[in-house]
């Protein structure tokens, strides 16, 4: 239950739109795909679901190569593409009973009164698709997706549309599909990144430029060490500048400072050590992480 790329390329003319891009997704994980427009989300994602051929490299989805074996990877994914292809003339119930129909499911209507409960789309099931809101019809697109079970979740841009209601919801499904099975989902909403993956990797101009868990991708980047540190006594800059390893000093206020140092040295420990032979009271220290937003515009800038 993984999808594992090797040496991905995509040329289109003189562009490589995919360039020798590897990586694996494992079971029970949430991969978050992130790039800017354009720098190779969408292409990656239709090769890996066979829907266009790569020019080279290798993608197999639960053992099944998407080139000589399309019809076993579309049994093993649920794909809900970037601008969500819907039936409008259809009702919902209908439309997925349809999809269901595709997939041959046994016992459709059970299946999907479970996909209608878990999407929330209780009070819309009887509706026109073409009379939703662009985030139900979301919501019609993710339950099309998983009707049949899948064991891999390809997700492009699945919360576009939905407001801050629905996130919550959609976010926790993920989450929750998730544990069980393997889910790539591209998103351009940061916060979301930080609230659903496991692990992010980020694509710029093709290429993959970061892949890591998202505490370690942020600590990694950063460049340097935060600390925020407040006392109970007033601190004067002068004194602080005792301190050993760091970079720059910012005031709050006279009680509360913002100490910064290198990528490799955490100051935390020399604070403390400050504090105590200087006779103060530390009321807070905490170190700060940069946040997957900063991490993506130092990655991909220019």
């Amino acid at each position: 239950m993984s999808v594992k790329v090797n040496g991905l390329t995509k040329i289109y003319g003189t562009q490589r739109a995919v360039d020798q891009v590897t990586f694996e997704a494992k079971q029970g994980e949430v991969l978050g795909f992130l790039g800017p427009n354009g720098a190779g989300k969408t292409t990656t994602m239709k090769i890996i679901t066979a829907f266009i051929p790569q020019t080279e490299g290798t993608a197999t989805v639960c053992g099944y190569d998407t080139n000589s074996d399309p019809i076993a990877v579309n049994e093993k994914i649920g794909y809900l593409p970037e601008h969500n292809p819907l039936y409008k003339d259809m009702y919902v119930r209908e439309y997925l009973g349809f999809v269901a129909g595709l997939h041959k499911i046994n016992n459709k209507k059970k299946r999907i009164d479970e996909l209608i409960e878990m999407t929330g789309l209780g009070l819309e099931q009887r509706k026109l698709i073409g009379a939703l809101s662009k985030g139900y019809r979301q919501r019609v697109g993710l339950a099309q997706a998983m009707i049949h079970n899948p064991d891999v979740l390809i997700l492009d841009e699945p919360t576009s549309g939905l407001d801050p209601n629905q996130l919550v919801d959609i976010r926790n499904l993920i989450k929750e599909v998730g544990k069980e099975k393997t889910v790539i989902f591209s998103t351009h909403i940061m916060q979301e990144v930080q609230a659903v993956c496991d692990r992010v990797l980020i694509i710029n101009q093709g290429k993959i430029v970061a892949d890591d868990p998202i505490d370690i991708l942020r600590q990694k980047v950063a460049g340097q060490n935060i600390i925020t540190v407040q006392f109970k006594q007033k601190v004067h800059k002068n004194q602080l500048l005792g301190i050993k390893n760091i970079k720059e000093i910012q005031a709050e206020d006279e009680f509360r400072w913002r100490i910064s140092s290198g990528s490799d040295n955490d100051v935390r420990e020399e604070i403390f050590d400050f504090a105590v032979a200087n006779k103060l009271t530390i009321l807070e220290m905490k170190r700060e992480l940069s946040s997957v937003e900063d991490v993506f515009h130092q990655l991909t800038k220019g």
